[in-house]
């Protein structure tokens, strides 16, 4: 399957709300909470009767209870704060999970306890409640501590403006901030500058690098009259532009703006603990509040159809569920950073096991992202490929256009020996010339050679490559061809991928020619090209809209609204910084082969978490009817419930640090 894909695509905006539990929080308030919360807790831990029974000793003074309810009190209304309100916002946004299931079982388990002070009989579970915050404040310090924070994309979109330009009024230069430019004005750039502004060119002619903003792998020759945009890098010509788009109308803020509605769009997944949360709560809830019912129908008393309800509803809340889902993502999210992988979406990374095709970027992603020399060829027999690359290496020195600098750069690397020139010349837009052991030697583009009445040999293969041709006394002797290098490792990638039948495309702002070069050489499923940002996530949603579960990998600006939009967004880390913060996965080795990995760990983790998760829930399944009564005249005793719920927390910790000998 071939695709050129260049015309314009309308943006189908979706406005989805998305319920984010850590909002308002620093990793630095759970860990401090958690801290705090510890300290309460030990005392009451000693000062619980049910704990006194166990270890068979007392510690009773005038005034524990009170002691007991300060404690408690700093402990519910400080340490357990984020989950009141972290509950609040679940029920306003109709997203119940681990916050509303927490809030229940400390509410009850406080307001209960704090009846039994003042004369409720029954015993208190103050003590419960100071190790479930404290449980529960660590899980959530850990979950946090492993998410590198939320993106800092549009940041990173504007730092590619810079905040000064030179202004030209009459003969005077003027350095003016970058808001002070207004449509019409005329500023000027100079050599290895960043472009301020989208604008026209009026006086001077450059080569424009324009790849992390529209991937086009080549430098691009611009002239009076052309087009720039803003964020670009000017090249060695000093030029002067007049503004046509600043603010809302630049290129870079469409950019913006693509990423901006596109993670307001992406409905991140409700996390494995949120949703098995979420149905503890109304189960914790629901046997609740069927246990007092049903002891009072059997005419118990009210005490202890209470006690019975509390006793359910904060055995419903399992500390191992608060541990079961954060102690796997803490420590796969750092064994898989040792591995050169960054998590910064942990729920991508969960679900990336799913996923049934990637898209790759092409420039600097599954190629290099510089000009190389690919191949050099003799047209002649009294030439040899070392001669020409000799000769072309020697006139190309003297230029500063960018595949000269390629071609040099090879030179140096094969370390060939120059040639003495005299004569040179600069051929504007054509090449280069000189003079060469006493014969007239030109390097010149496929146009200029019709200049000297000769045409190149035609050949498939150079048709998606740079190529320039070496004349000598007018006898086309050789050429040199460049091109952006496909990277070693994206052949294995794409077959790894294929191997666990994950469909593999190419979407890339370079040309067609270009394009089909590189999506043959890889074998892809196909390819898109000559892609506008708003087009590459076009894309990723058409392909979303057919049912596939799609993974973007990418480096440049122009990617970055599809690594906001994908099912997973994954950066190359030599890319931008934009790239890197919009997207869910940073590769840090820079390698396309990481992907397949990516995804194989995401099962791994996925599958531990699933397994903690059916070992939290076990735990509420074999409890929560005891503690209910069902084996009634057998009543769960609170300290036989904190051994059971102890239990089960060391078995989730213990199974969360096998994951680290399966990641490799």
């Amino acid at each position: 399957m071939e695709k050129n894909h260049s015309h314009h695509h309308d943006l189908h905006k979706e406005e989805t709300h998305t319920h984010d539990k850590h909002a308002g929080h620093h990793t630095s308030d759970f860990k401090k909470k958690f801290i705090i919360s510890l300290f309460l807790t030990l005392p009451l831990v000693v000062l619980s009767a049910a704990i006194q029974d166990i270890f068979n000793y007392q510690l009773v003074f005038p005034g524990t209870d009170i002691v007991q309810l300060l404690l408690a009190s700093v402990l519910y209304f400080y340490c357990g704060l984020p989950f009141l309100k972290g509950a609040v916002s679940e029920v306003r946004d109709h997203a119940i999970g681990m916050m509303s299931l927490i809030s229940v079982a400390i509410s009850v388990a406080y307001f209960y306890s704090v009846a039994t002070v003042f004369g409720f009989h029954g015993m208190d579970f103050f003590w419960e409640l100071g190790t479930l915050i404290s449980i529960m404040l660590l899980g959530h310090w850990l979950e946090m501590r492993s998410i590198m924070g939320a993106s800092k994309a549009l940041s990173a979109l504007a730092e590619l403006i810079p905040k000064k330009a030179i202004k030209l009024v009459g003969e005077k230069q003027i350095e003016v901030s970058i808001n002070e430019i207004q449509p019409g004005d005329k500023l000027l750039v100079r050599a290895n500058d960043k472009i301020p502004t989208d604008g026209i060119i009026r006086s001077g002619e450059t080569h424009i690098d324009e790849s992390m903003l529209t991937g086009e792998s080549r430098p691009v020759k611009r002239v009076i009259s052309d087009p720039v945009i803003g964020g670009s890098i000017n090249g060695n010509g000093t030029i002067t532009i007049q503004v046509t788009g600043v603010g809302d109308e630049s290129y870079l803020q469409t950019v913006i703006d693509i990423v901006q509605n596109a993670q307001n769009a992406k409905s991140r997944t409700q996390n494995l603990a949120d949703r098995a949360a979420k149905w503890l709560t109304y189960i914790s809830l629901g046997a609740g509040f069927l246990t007092l019912v049903v002891w009072l129908v059997l005419g118990r008393e009210l005490s202890f159809a209470i006690m019975m309800m509390v006793g359910v509803m904060v055995i419903a809340c399992p500390h191992a569920l608060g541990l079961a889902i954060p102690l796997v993502a803490s420590n796969s999210i750092s064994k898989v950073a040792s591995n050169g992988v960054l998590i910064r979406n942990r729920t991508a990374f969960e679900n990336s096991g799913k996923l049934t095709t990637v898209v790759f970027d092409k420039t600097g992603t599954l190629t290099v992202g510089n000009f190389t020399v690919v191949r050099v060829l003799s047209l002649v027999e009294n030439y040899s490929k070392e001669d020409v690359l000799r000769r072309v290496t020697s006139l190309e020195q003297f230029s500063e256009h960018p595949i000269a600098s390629a071609i040099t750069n090879y030179g140096k690397m094969h370390e060939v020996e120059k040639h003495d020139v005299s004569h040179f010349e600069s051929l504007t837009a054509k090449g280069v010339k000189g003079v060469i052991e006493g014969e007239g030697n030109a390097v010149l583009s496929p146009k200029a050679l019709a200049d000297f009445n000769l045409s190149p040999k035609e050949q498939e293969e150079t048709a998606a490559r740079t190529v320039v041709y070496l004349v000598i006394s007018s006898e086309l002797v050789g050429q040199v061809e460049l091109a952006d290098e496909v990277r070693q490792e994206s052949k294995q990638a794409v077959k790894a991928l294929k191997d666990n039948h994950i469909k593999v495309f190419m979407a890339t702002g370079d040309n067609a020619l270009v394009a089909k070069q590189v999506s043959d050489e890889l074998q892809l499923d196909g390819f898109f090209a000559e892609l506008k940002p708003e087009e590459k996530l076009q894309i990723l949603t058409d392909l979303q809209a057919k049912g596939e579960y799609v993974a973007m990998v990418g480096d440049g600006v122009n990617d970055a609204p599809a690594l906001a939009t994908a099912n997973v967004g994954v950066a190359i880390g030599s890319g931008t910084e934009v790239a890197n913060e919009a997207a869910d996965i940073i590769l840090i080795q820079n390698n396309p082969e990481d992907v397949s990995k990516v995804i194989l760990w995401g099962k791994l983790t996925k599958r531990k978490m699933m397994q903690n998760l059916a070992w939290a829930t076990l735990y509420n399944v074999i409890a929560i009817p005891v503690a209910a009564g069902v084996l009634y005249p057998f009543i769960l005793p609170p300290a036989i419930s904190a051994a059971i719920m102890s239990l089960s927390t060391i078995i989730v910790a213990i199974n969360a640090q096998l994951l680290l000998k399966e990641i490799k």
